[in-house]
């Protein structure tokens, strides 16, 4: 059976297109930004603070044969988040994808969250991820297929009673997903990754555990390899959107 330009690109590489990577210069997002550079994507690495980290990323999707550039923003600000895309976007003409990985992860009761706490956490993990979308939606040109990926935590889909404004943050981050996921097709796809434990937090003592290993079905942490590669297979698929993949070894079903 013959195949269309369209069904033959979802195989290959993402060569040709751009992508932004919000949080981009450390942790997940730099392994995230640098295997989208390994597939042949121009990368736009967001940051706010990690600026030379944010540098040594782009020189290593550089060399990676990929183009880089960077961009500064502080997502808690609406107004900064607003103009984020079309900042980003300049860069190279436009975007093609948009990776919301940047989050915050605070601990709090429902006794101790604060209305400070509550907003942050909203804001970051949330509304950014809206307003990215929102202004992704409206740069990309006509004709071309877009792409959009959350990265949210499986207490999105099972929330429990800690780290209260952020778990709250993460159910509505996947309503968003589920929602935009409606909104922009067919023009752009909308999936999310829920992870479990891969990085400890950062402010965490040496020993800190996220989870024991043993409430893991599989024994063990995920790793931010494995992270990425769920989200390749995500972009390559042009059949999903609207779906949750969880990265977490099965902790969501216990």
């Amino acid at each position: 059976m013959a195949t269309s330009a369209e069904d033959h690109s979802s195989s290959c590489s993402l060569a040709e297109r751009t992508a932004l990577v919000t949080g981009g210069a450390r942790r997940i997002g730099h392994t995230l930004a640098l295997a989208l550079a390994e597939a042949g994507a121009r990368v736009v690495i967001h940051y706010l603070t990690s600026e030379t980290e944010a540098q040594a990323t782009a020189v290593q999707v550089k060399e990676l044969g990929a183009d880089a550039a960077l961009v500064r923003g502080d997502l808690a600000d609406a107004a900064v988040v607003t103009g984020l895309i079309d900042q980003a976007a300049a860069i190279f003409g436009h975007l093609d994808i948009l990776i919301n990985n940047a989050s915050i992860f605070a601990p709090g009761s429902l006794a101790t969250t604060t209305l400070e706490d509550w907003d942050r956490n909203q804001a970051i993990n949330l509304r950014a991820p809206f307003l990215l979308s929102q202004g992704f939606s409206r740069q990309l040109p006509e004709g071309r297929f877009g792409d959009i990926l959350n990265l949210n935590d499986y207490r999105g889909l099972h929330p429990r009673g800690d780290h209260f404004a952020y778990t709250i943050s993460k159910v509505g981050l996947h309503g968003l997903t589920r929602s935009l996921a409606l909104a922009l097709a067919p023009q752009i796809r909308v999936n999310e990754l829920a992870l479990g434990a891969v990085l400890p937090p950062e402010d965490s003592p040496e020993n800190y555990l996220h989870v024991l290993k043993e409430e893991i079905p599989i024994h063990r942490f995920s790793k931010p390899s494995e992270v990425a590669s769920a989200m390749m297979f995500l972009l390559h698929n042009r059949a999903i959107t609207g779906q949750t993949v969880c990265i977490d070894g099965g902790r969501n079903l216990v």
